[in-house]
């Protein structure tokens, strides 16, 4: 290190510690004290591995570690702690910041409240008060001096400037020694309401007045009322709200809510939910066989499609193998979302290709999108589609591997081509096989893509608390409740994205065992 980096490297270092602990503490006051702790403990780590020589070969290591901990282990870890909580659309909120909301709401004192006029002084406006129920009316001199002293005009207001005045002086009309030009138009006035909306105006005793409306100022009263014991009186009629930790509302004693509700923990509530709630757990259970069903089906038919591609392709007395081969695997080659919306149009029941040949055929148009059943034949249609060409190409180098010598025995045993591929082929290749079909397996159970291009879930289940829709996977029913139609429910949404991983992860496991056997066995 040259003298220049020895001067510098402390200086670098401490800079580098205060804003990592600056970031820290900002976590903290977020209110999440145990990512503060997580991200201090990992910068603390990463310091005493590159500032000491115990761990030096911990350098080459923690950048990647570091990265698995932010990328993988934090989502993980968030999903899965709001997957314990009630957050959702109705409850985004602390209950701090929700009890400030719910204080910081005002009404106007419409018994105080004086209509405005807003009038061009130059480059600068004037706002004239006057009394609301006082009719203007020009042919009574006595009705218009009244009106005069009762008015009230501010001071010049810079409404076009960057920082307008926030509180500007009101003085009586009387006092006024210069023509006061005529009331801007209403289209005028809306241009600049958001600058009148952050202004108060003082009057002479003392009261401030906020904006109200088009035509209005007026003193803004507090709806409610803060406790020590940190319930919340609405100011009109004394109710009292107190905050329910169990269901995260301000609520009454008789069960009313206040808007909006704040997170709270609820324990295991959402994953007893998926099993215990009569109107979540039939759409749910239903969902769940068919995420198997449609993940297994997939797999086994498009292993057979490709498999058996793959043997007639390898059949050395076949004409143009290349060229079917290559067409064959063109729906691999072809963006999965592309082909998955072409075949979203061909399966139009109106004006698809495919009704259109069947009526021509047999007279039927069936309904694809409408019917379940269809719609589930339809995805396991385009899936198959593509998925076969993977299959086809693995198969195809699997039985190349295959040592000739096999078959040759086989012929001189005057076996037919059948016992050949149940006797020879398909044992061989199946072990080496079976982690990839596994891998299919698991992609297809969150293949969210198609369900979500094809179908989006629909058609949905009738009479259901939370809308779910038949051709629905796991995966794109806990989008749906998360983002879409079902009450932004993130919560439930992340119990059941929980659960998914769990499964994924015992199929991994699965997969990585397979994979050790066949390595032993090697």
């Amino acid at each position: 290190m040259t003298a220049l980096g020895r001067l510098l490297k402390w200086p670098l270092v401490l800079a580098m510690a205060l804003a990592f602990l600056f970031l820290v503490f900002n976590i903290y006051l977020t209110g999440h004290p145990f990512w503060a702790l997580a991200v201090l403990a990992m910068v603390s780590v990463g310091f005493y591995i590159y500032l000491s020589n115990v761990a030096f070969a911990y350098r080459y290591l923690f950048p990647g570690l570091a990265g698995m901990a932010l990328f993988v282990a934090f989502p993980l870890l968030y999903t899965v702690q709001i997957g314990f909580t009630n957050y959702s659309s109705n409850n985004l909120l602390s209950q701090d910041r929700a009890r400030a909301y719910l204080l910081e709401q005002t009404l106007p004192d419409e018994a105080q409240t004086l209509g405005y006029t807003l009038h061009a002084d130059g480059d600068e406006f004037r706002i004239v008060l006057t009394p609301l129920h006082e009719p203007e009316d020009e042919a009574d001199p006595e009705k218009l001096a009244r009106l005069r002293a009762q008015s009230l005009l501010s001071t010049p207001l810079a409404l076009r400037a960057a920082s307008p005045p926030e509180q500007t002086e009101m003085l009586p009309l009387e006092r006024a020694s210069f023509h006061i030009n005529e009331p801007l138009p209403l289209k005028d006035v809306l241009r600049h309401r958001d600058v009148l909306m952050q202004i108060k105006l003082k009057l002479p005793d003392g009261r401030l007045l906020s904006y109200a409306g088009v035509r209005e100022f007026g003193p803004l009263n507090a709806v409610w009322k803060a406790n020590a014991d940190g319930s919340i009186t609405r100011a009109g009629t004394g109710e009292t709200y107190s905050p329910n930790m169990k269901t995260g509302f301000f609520e009454t004693p008789d069960g009313a809510q206040l808007q909006p509700g704040f997170k709270v923990n609820v324990g295991f509530a959402n994953f007893v939910r998926m099993f215990s709630d009569p109107d979540f757990r039939g759409p749910f259970l239903s969902i769940f066989a068919w995420t198997l069903v449609f993940a297994t089906l997939t797999v086994v038919f498009s292993l057979i499609i490709g498999m058996t591609l793959a043997v007639v392709l390898n059949w050395e007395a076949l004409r143009f193998r290349t060229l079917y081969r290559t067409l064959l695997f063109l729906p691999y080659a072809v963006p999965g979302f592309i082909s998955i919306l072409v075949f979203k149009g061909l399966f139009n029941q109106n004006f698809g290709e495919i009704n259109a040949i069947l009526d021509a055929l047999f007279g039927i148009k069936p309904a694809w999108f409408a019917d379940p059943l269809l719609a589930k034949v339809m995805i396991l249609t385009v899936n198959t589609w593509l998925g076969y060409p993977f299959i086809m190409v693995l198969c195809a180098g699997l039985i190349k591997a295959i040592p000739a010598d096999l078959y040759e025995a086989s012929a001189i045993a005057g076996a037919k081509p059948l016992t050949n591929f149940f006797k020879i082929t398909a044992p061989l290749i199946v072990k080496p096989l079976m982690p990839l079909l596994i891998s299919a397996f698991a992609y297809n159970f969150n293949n969210f893509v198609l369900i979500a291009l094809l179908t989006n879930g629909r058609p949905d289940f009738l009479n259901t608390k939370i809308p779910a829709g038949t051709t629905d996977i796991l995966v794109s029913y806990t989008y749906r409740i998360a983002f879409q139609d079902s009450g932004q429910n993130f919560g439930l949404a992340a119990a059941i994205s929980t659960m998914i991983f769990f499964m994924v992860a015992l199929l991994s496991l699965a997969h990585l065992k397979i994979a050790r056997v066949n390595q032993d066995l090697k």
